[in-house]
């Protein structure tokens, strides 16, 4: 070895950590750690009991809630029931019990009531023609309304059964109020013996 190197130091004891400092000892021929890796995970808790009473809180909540609802819902259609049960006890009325107002039937009595048209016509022949066997009924009308007006009179023929065979139509021109007027009403088509004639309907229209 040269002069110009000085010799290498003597290896210094390692200091042997204590027990009592809280350091762990490291096993005897365990390879010792690196001053460079990261410090070691802690143990990790159990979590178990915390998420039990998470869910069966949350289970007793929604539990509630629900109850809470049906409660709700059961004195809603409760009051409903009672409700409707009020209605119908109750008396019913309607507002034809009011009494008319002044003047309402007055106006309705203002002046008399005219006849019916019906009234006016007079039935006063019904005859079969020997040699064709055609119906036609005389009529005699008189206008009882308070206006002029012409009228429409239908007549049905009728068997000796009951059975309308044929009809006729009789019209008047314009008739003054008390005026008379002497019509015929013509049925179509040959009837049997014993046919009689019926006013079916009258209309009257004024001028």
């Amino acid at each position: 070895m040269s002069d110009n190197f000085p010799p290498p130091p003597p290896e210094q004891p390692q200091p042997q950590p204590s027990p009592e400092a809280g350091q762990q000892q490291h096993p005897v021929g365990a390879p010792q750690p690196s001053p460079w890796a990261a410090p070691a995970a802690p143990p990790r808790k159990q979590r178990t009991g915390l998420i039990v009473t998470l869910a069966v809180g949350g289970g007793l909540v929604v539990a509630g809630a629900v109850v809470a609802l049906v409660y709700s819902v059961m004195n809603s259609l409760s009051d409903e029931l009672a409700l409707r049960t009020e209605r119908s006890d109750a008396p019913f009325s309607t507002p034809y019990d009011e009494e008319p107002e002044e003047g309402y039937e007055d106006e309705y009595d203002a002046g008399p009531v005219e006849p019916e048209a019906e009234e006016d016509v007079t039935l006063t022949k019904c005859t079969r023609d020997s040699l064709i066997g055609w119906p036609h009924a005389d009529l005699k009308i008189v206008n009882g309304s308070d206006t002029t007006a012409r009228y429409f009179v239908y007549v049905k023929f009728v068997d000796a059964d009951g059975a309308e065979v044929t009809d006729g139509l009789a019209t008047t021109e314009d008739l003054a109020p008390g005026e008379s007027a002497k019509v015929q009403a013509q049925g179509l088509g040959e009837v049997p013996a014993g046919t009689t004639c019926e006013i079916d309907r009258v209309e009257r229209d004024p001028v």
